[in-house]
């Protein structure tokens, strides 16, 4: 039964397009042109099983594995490779992974672009470390002895002694227990270290149980205090309960007369409270004396302004007469000029008549008398002057009655005014004799209620320092039952003498006060309740007991991870032994059928003390998987032993690998490879071109080898060896054209043999 079922390639290297590869035969050959991509393959297969140096895989970033792309097809965001595995049941009743319940496994890895990359089991995303112990149970790994790339089949010859251990322990499937070795030794350190710590933590807690036990011993002390501090406690609370009720009725009494009083008061003086109508009466009257005041001042103004039109219409009429007589010594004034300037005088005087403003009189009078001046002023210069003077006379003397008439009604106005305002004055003087004395005795009343407020104010700061001891009293209430405990609150039991207690100082009670915060102080000294510390010093106790059975625990856990890895070296080293002879044995036997003669075999090295570095981690983009256990300190080991391959050629005294040919080289790494592959044959092998370097002769001996591996492991040969193509069940032909991109055609020779025949 096949164990490698499929290979799956997806933007691998030169492959853009998908192509699978079946395996159904024991040898499966790959044949091509150089360049085409055969090692392509054997490099997605070393990838796929967790190879991690990219230089391994001829590349620097991860992009480099992704197909770049050509003329006919553009470059792809992702490469992908999945290998698939046989888990059926076998005749044994076991599978392949034991710890999978699946007829196939397939194992898959994918790369982006961006660097992030992700590996799946069955479709399921796994971690590296999944990935590598998975594979480590069946003796495969992605830097093992059993994927030989091109040019590398010379390796295990120049190795150095040590890495050719490592070589032939990992061929020997020795890996897994190495790596459980190592996370015994991770698990022992830790160990170690939670062993340190709890004894440190033991440590730092004795000092804290040596107090606690002290602590423990004033138990009784504390309790002794308490008795003494509830017994006085009650007397002092049970007192100061007399004293509070009895100060608060005698304040009560006190308080209600005055209290009484204060209310009458308070009613007279709303009775008497200054009436604001009064005030507005006397707002009023002093507006209306204003009214008048102001009304008098424009009769006044009005008066002298007439008197002045009076005096100055009197002297027109003066300068009327003396121009009559002018006229009438010799200037004839035309009839119909006269009548025509009295016409216009008339009009003028009839709008003066109708003017009430005595400012405009004046200007209509000036207006009149310039006006006059400019009709006699063109009459004077001519030779005849003729006019009717008597008649423009009578005219301004009517004018001047009515002006004087006018005045003495002014003048009759003036004297009502001045009556009223004598009259508004001697109201506002009546109006605030009322108000000064409603105002006198509202400050009567006003000062018998400060009187009353000032006496219940001292009641009532006496009320406050009452109130202010009832608080404190509650107070002490509330801290005796939190102190001691609620049933301090039963005082009323105690017996006193009532009239001794209301009759004593207020002195001594302080003094009773003061000697329970005494004991209050000592009691808080002693650190509160005795319980607390009790149950916290058992607490303790407890988990003292508890760390010093986790350290038993942790002892015997080191001794159980010492145990454990002294089987694992011992294990290790018996099966190296035994591995190592089996190799031997196989060398000897592939090296006489390659060289026909000679001896060859490995011989266990002890090399010198010596430093080395201990990390042999095999490190991913998430995670580092540490192989040895030891870290990247370098740490001192004696007696590391190492393996040198000692041969021996027929017909030939070389006894060195440095003085072998590089066919001889070739054929002695073919050897111990292949001998390798025998002890514990791996799934499958990979062999790229290991055959470069033989002859004919030596071809057809590599062919017989590889038939004789096939039926422990499948072969998988990329070679340019007609005698190895002919001894593939199935043989692969990868080619690249124009477009620069990978492909594979299947020839399966048993078919082809039976349908030739």
């Amino acid at each position: 039964m096949m164990t490698l079922k499929k290979f799956e390639l997806v933007g691998f290297k030169s492959f853009g397009r998908k192509e699978t590869l079946f395996f159904g035969a024991p040898i499966t050959a790959i044949v091509g042109p150089n360049g085409s991509g055969k090692s392509n393959v054997a490099e997605a297969f070393r990838w796929v099983l967790g190879e991690q140096s990219l230089k391994s895989l001829r590349g620097k970033r991860g992009e480099d594995l992704i197909f770049n792309g050509s003329v006919a097809l553009g470059r792809l965001s992702r490469a992908s490779a999945s290998i698939t595995f046989n888990n059926e049941l076998r005749a044994s009743g076991s599978r392949l992974f034991s710890a999978i319940d699946f007829d196939e496994v397939t194992i898959s890895r994918e790369v982006f672009r961006d660097g992030a990359g992700e590996y799946k089991v069955n479709g399921t995303s796994v971690r590296l470390r999944d990935v590598l112990e998975l594979l480590a149970g069946i003796s495969l790994d992605a830097s093992g002895h059993h994927i030989i790339s091109q040019g590398e089949a010379d390796r295990v010859l120049s190795a150095s002694a040590a890495e050719r251990r490592a070589m032939i322990e990992d061929a020997l499937g020795l890996k897994i227990h190495q790596w459980k070795l190592a996370e015994s030794e991770k698990k022992l350190a830790k160990t170690e270290d939670n062993i340190k710590q709890t004894e440190s933590i033991r440590r730092e807690i004795a000092p804290h149980l040596k107090f606690l036990k002290k602590q423990v011993e004033k138990i009784e002390q504390v309790r002794r205090l308490k008795e003494e501090l509830r017994e006085r406690y009650r007397e002092y609370l049970k007192r100061e309960e007399v004293y509070l009720e009895q100060a608060r009725e005698k304040l009560a009494g006190e308080v209600a007369r005055p209290r009484a009083e204060l209310v009458a008061v308070e009613k007279q003086l709303s009775a008497h409270q200054p009436s604001s109508e009064g005030q507005a009466q006397i707002i009023a009257a002093e507006n209306e004396a204003r009214e008048i005041e102001s009304r008098l001042r424009a009769a006044r103004v009005k008066t002298d302004e007439l008197a002045r039109a009076l005096g100055r219409l009197e002297g027109l009429l003066e300068g009327q007469r003396q121009g009559a007589k002018q006229v009438a010594r010799g200037v004839k004034l035309p009839l119909a000029e006269v009548e025509r300037w009295v016409d216009e005088l008339d009009q003028q005087l009839a709008q003066m008549e109708a003017v009430g403003d005595l400012g405009q009189l004046k200007t209509r009078l000036a207006e009149s008398r310039r006006q006059l001046k400019v009709w006699l002023a063109q009459y004077e210069s001519k030779a005849v002057l003729s006019h009717d003077l008597e008649a423009e006379t009578n005219k301004l003397q009517l004018d001047y009655a009515e002006l004087k008439d006018r005045l003495a009604a002014l003048q009759q106005d003036e004297m009502i005014e001045q009556s009223a305002l004598a009259d508004s004055r001697e109201r506002i003087v009546r109006l605030r004799q009322t108000a000064q004395t409603a105002e006198r005795d509202y400050y009567e009343w006003r000062a018998k209620q400060n009187e009353l407020k000032s006496k219940l104010a001292a009641l009532s700061a006496r009320q406050e320092t009452l109130d202010l001891a009832e608080r404190q009293f509650k107070t002490e209430l509330g801290e005796a039952a939190v102190l001691l405990d609620r049933s301090i609150l039963s005082y009323d039991e105690v017996r006193i003498d009532l009239a001794e207690a209301l009759a004593e100082d207020r002195s001594k009670q302080e003094e009773r006060r003061h000697r329970v915060e005494r004991l209050k102080i000592k009691l808080e000294d002693l650190g509160g309740e005795s319980s607390e510390v009790a149950r916290e010093y058992d607490e303790v106790m407890t988990r003292d007991a508890f760390l010093a059975g986790e350290l038993a625990d942790l002892a015997q856990s080191r001794e159980a991870l010492q145990a454990v890895m002294t089987e694992l070296r011992a294990k290790i080293e018996v099966e190296f032994l035994a591995g190592l002879a089996k190799i031997n044995q196989e060398f000897q036997k592939f090296f006489v059928v390659l060289f026909g003669g000679g001896s060859a075999g490995l011989e266990l090295l002890k090399s010198e003390k010596k430093k080395r570095s201990a990390d042999l981690s095999i490190a991913s983009p998430d995670e580092t998987l540490d192989l040895a256990g030891g870290g990247s300190e370098a740490e001192e080991e004696e007696g590391k032993t190492g393996i040198e391959v000692n041969i021996n050629l027929p017909r030939k005294k070389v006894r060195g690998l440095a003085m072998l040919s590089g066919g001889e080289r070739a054929l002695t790494s073919i050897a111990l490879l292949f001998a390798m592959s025998q002890v514990n044959p791996p799934p499958f092998l990979i062999l790229d071109e290991t055959d470069a370097a033989l002859d004919e002769a030596n071809s057809r001996k590599y062919g017989d080898m590889i038939e004789s591996l096939s039926r422990y492991s499948q072969l998988i040969l990329i070679t340019h060896n007609r005698e190895t193509m002919s001894r593939a069940g199935v043989l692969y032909g990868v080619t690249m054209g124009s477009d620069s991109v990978s492909r594979l055609i299947s020839v399966k020779f048993d078919e082809a043999t039976q349908y030739a025949k």
